[in-house]
Formats: C-alpha cells, sequence, structure tokens
C-alpha cells in the first residue's frame, strides 16, 4: 500500500498553467506506476495521465494531449503534473494514483489515492 499526498491545486483563468505534485510513502516507489485521475462535479472519475514503474511507458487521455504533462522523480518519489493551456473543462478535483507494475488507463484498477486537490479554471 502507498500513501499519497497532493498539492498543488488552486484556481486559475482560462490559459492558465498549474503544477501538481504528489509526494509517495513507500519504500518500494520504483515497483509502482503512478497516475492522476480526476473527477469533475456530476460526472464520473476520468483517467488524466499515467507513467509506469520504469518510466518506460506514459499515457494521457486525449482530453489533455499536448497540454499536460507527467513526470515522475524516482530519487525524491514524487509525481507530478504540470498543466498547461487550461481550460473550464478542466476543472475537478484531481486525484494522484499508485497501483503495483503495470500501467493501466482504467481508474477501477488503481487501489491506492491521495485525498485530492482541486484545480479551478474560470473562463
Amino acid at each position: 500500500q502507498v500513501q499519497l499526498v497532493e498539492s498543488g491545486g488552486g484556481s486559475v483563468q482560462a490559459g492558465g498553467s498549474l503544477r501538481l505534485s504528489c509526494a509517495a510513502s513507500t519504500r518500494t516507489y520504483t515497483t509502482y506506476s503512478m497516475g492522476w485521475v480526476r473527477q469533475a462535479p456530476g460526472k464520473e472519475r476520468e483517467f488524466v495521465a499515467g507513467v509506469n514503474y520504469n518510466a518506460g511507458l506514459i499515457e494521457y487521455a486525449d482530453s489533455v494531449k499536448g497540454r499536460f504533462t507527467i513526470s515522475r522523480d524516482f530519487a525524491k518519489s514524487m509525481l507530478y503534473l504540470q498543466m498547461n493551456s487550461l481550460k473550464p473543462e478542466d476543472t475537478a478535483v484531481y486525484y494522484c494514483v499508485a497501483r503495483a507494475r503495470a500501467l493501466l488507463p482504467d481508474v477501477r484498477l488503481w487501489p491506492d489515492w491521495g485525498q485530492g486537490t482541486q484545480v479551478t479554471v474560470s473562463s
């Protein structure tokens, strides 16, 4: 099991940028794939981006490709999400998630979740 703590959310105008961070508490960070999932009010959870356990594979939702960049720092056990060209439809609670080994874009297959951080984009 991995403890995850997100930070970096906030409010920004459309076209702006935010960087989310996630601190992972585990001695086996290098064996976990990491990702970001978001949930907007009244909508289902959506897989946003993920990076596999050795950073050899990265996947993005079509809705964020070209605007968001996921990265991880193995030395610090950190995960990041750089969000540029933000749109009002990006408004949601963003969760850091983790799962052992394989990266899978199905949100139902991620057992470890952080508490979430709110991102609000105004038009």
